[in-house]
């Protein structure tokens, strides 16, 4: 299986739920499920870490996980849907271009600052300091709100660095609400990397 058929797989099966007519808290739970199953799919084959395939490159679609934490409108959204869909046809320098403009047109912005720091993971198939700078920007931007690091653990996850998401993963279900919608998902993302999550 490629990275192209596990986003094709994720976008169908994202497509079935909304047509049955999952919708709300359910749709996350749902979402992060498949979600955190490609991080550990793309983390556990070696092809997809070790960046030595053109597979390395592709992108795993997170606009919907980002519109679970953000929601689909808002002035940034379609500089995101077309960044998103650059990096998707393996052309992740545009996506970073397109993503810097952006923050420079909307520096106030936390799910373009969340974008770019995603988009910077991808084009250089790991975190670099550039990538957290940008999800440190967010988190700046939006104080205790759980995308930012969310995003950035998965990323970490995504590119081989469990530990570290592990980590930060921990954290935000450390300080979550029970009842936190999001949290279904980073439990899935710690017990797909082999972590368990901590106890309350």
């Amino acid at each position: 299986m490629t990275a192209v058929a596990l986003a094709i797989l994720l976008a169908l099966a994202s497509a079935a739920l909304a047509i049955l007519g999952v919708r709300g808290r359910l749709l996350l739970i749902c979402f992060g499920a498949m979600l955190v199953a490609a991080v550990g799919f793309v983390a556990a084959t070696p092809t997809f870490a070790d960046g030595n395939t053109a597979a390395a490159r592709s992108v795993v679609p997170l606009t919907q996980a980002r519109h679970a934490f953000y929601g689909s409108f808002g002035p940034g959204e379609r500089w995101l849907i077309f960044a998103e869909g650059r990096a998707r046809a393996g052309n992740t320098e545009d996506a970073v271009g397109l993503l810097q403009n952006a923050v420079r047109r909307y520096p106030g912005d936390p799910q373009l600052w969340v974008g770019l720091g995603n988009a910077l993971v991808d084009h250089a198939r790991g975190m670099t300091p550039p990538a957290q700078f940008a999800f440190d920007r967010a988190a700046q931007l939006s104080p205790g709100y759980p995308a930012p690091d969310f995003f950035r653990a998965l990323a970490l996850a995504r590119y081989g660095d469990r530990a570290e998401a592990a980590r930060i993963w921990r954290a935000l279900l450390a300080s979550a609400p029970a009842d936190a919608g999001w949290r279904p998902m980073v439990v899935q993302g710690l017990a797909l990397i082999g972590e368990p999550a901590p106890s309350r």
